[in-house]
C-alpha cells in the first residue's frame, strides 16, 4: 500500500495522468466527434463491441449498455463539456503557518 501511496504522489506532483485519466479523454474525443459528425452507427458499433468485452470480464450486458448510453448521452449532449482538473492548472498553495 505505501509503495503504492508513494506512486500516486509522485504521479500527481509530475501531473502525469493515469490510464483512466487517458481513457477518459479518449472516449470524450470519440463520442463527441461521432456525435457532431452524424455518425450514430460508429457509436452503435463501438458500444457492441466495449460491452461484449465488458460481458467476457463478467460484467451484465443489460448493465454495460446502460453504462455506456449514459455516457454517450452525456458526453455527446451540446449542455456538458468536459471537465478540467483545475487542481493540475495551479500550484499547490503554501502553507503560511510553516
Amino acid at each position: 500500500k505505501e509503495r503504492q501511496r508513494t506512486l500516486r504522489a509522485k504521479q500527481k506532483a509530475e501531473k502525469r495522468p493515469g490510464r483512466d485519466d487517458v481513457a477518459r479523454v479518449l472516449l470524450h474525443w470519440f463520442i463527441r466527434g461521432a456525435t457532431v459528425k452524424g455518425r450514430e452507427h460508429e457509436l452503435d458499433r463501438t458500444g457492441e463491441i466495449i460491452v461484449k468485452r465488458l460481458v467476457e470480464q463478467g460484467f451484465d450486458e443489460a448493465a454495460s449498455y446502460a453504462v455506456f448510453d449514459a455516457l454517450v448521452d452525456k458526453y455527446g449532449g451540446n449542455a456538458w463539456g468536459f471537465r478540467r482538473k483545475p487542481h493540475l492548472l495551479y500550484p499547490p498553495e503554501v502553507n503560511q503557518d510553516e
